[in-house]
């Protein structure tokens, strides 16, 4: 069993006060949601706190400041959680380069990743995919123009993403994401 210290709370509060303004693409939810599913995920699989302190500010760099909110997280949790949230972020700067080019080079970065940073980025792609999967349900073709890789792009990023964990072995997380994306795309085929 992973304990949870202060250190978890404390970051549990950052993130919460982070994101306090913004809400998921496409709805009304909080984004202190995903956060927090980000993080349960890794602990339900593993995780320890440093990853499950990642989980909870995957998003702080690309989404509320770049470089100085990695160094801020750095000097607050630890270098472990700062290299971890370094590692899931596709971008440092606003704007962010060019969609396909940044997850392409997240694909790549991703294959040689250690096991930490895996763990936290596949919580985030699979709570994503399931996001997307509900949402496909229910609002159909009009999901995709709220991505900026649309219906193909996303489709090709996540099955490109299945045959990148997959590389590492097949566990649990893996194995869903990959339901998840299968039916996503049979679905969208239709």
């Amino acid at each position: 069993m992973t304990a949870l210290g202060t250190r978890f709370e404390h970051a549990l509060v950052y993130a919460a006060r982070l994101h306090a303004d913004q809400v998921r693409k496409g709805s009304q939810v909080p984004y202190i949601a995903h956060l927090l599913a980000v993080s349960a995920l890794v602990l339900e699989n593993g995780g320890n706190e440093d990853e499950a302190i990642a989980a909870l500010l995957h998003d702080a760099v690309e989404d509320q400041g770049g470089y100085a909110q990695l160094d801020e997280i750095k000097a607050r949790f630890g270098v472990q959680v700062a290299e971890i949230v370094a590692a899931c972020s596709d971008s440092f700067v606003i704007p962010k380069p060019p969609w396909r080019e940044r997850k392409e080079a997240y694909l790549l970065h991703l294959q040689k990743s250690p096991p930490s940073v895996r763990r936290v980025s596949l919580a985030d792609k699979l709570h994503n995919a399931r996001a997307l999967l509900r949402d496909y349900r229910q609002e159909g073709e009009r999901t995709w123009a709220r991505f900026n890789g649309g219906r193909e792009g996303t489709l090709w990023y996540y099955h490109r993403l299945v045959e990148v964990f997959q590389t590492t072995g097949s566990d649990p997380l893996t194995e869903e994401l990959a339901r998840v994306v299968e039916t996503l795309e049979q679905l969208a085929r239709y």
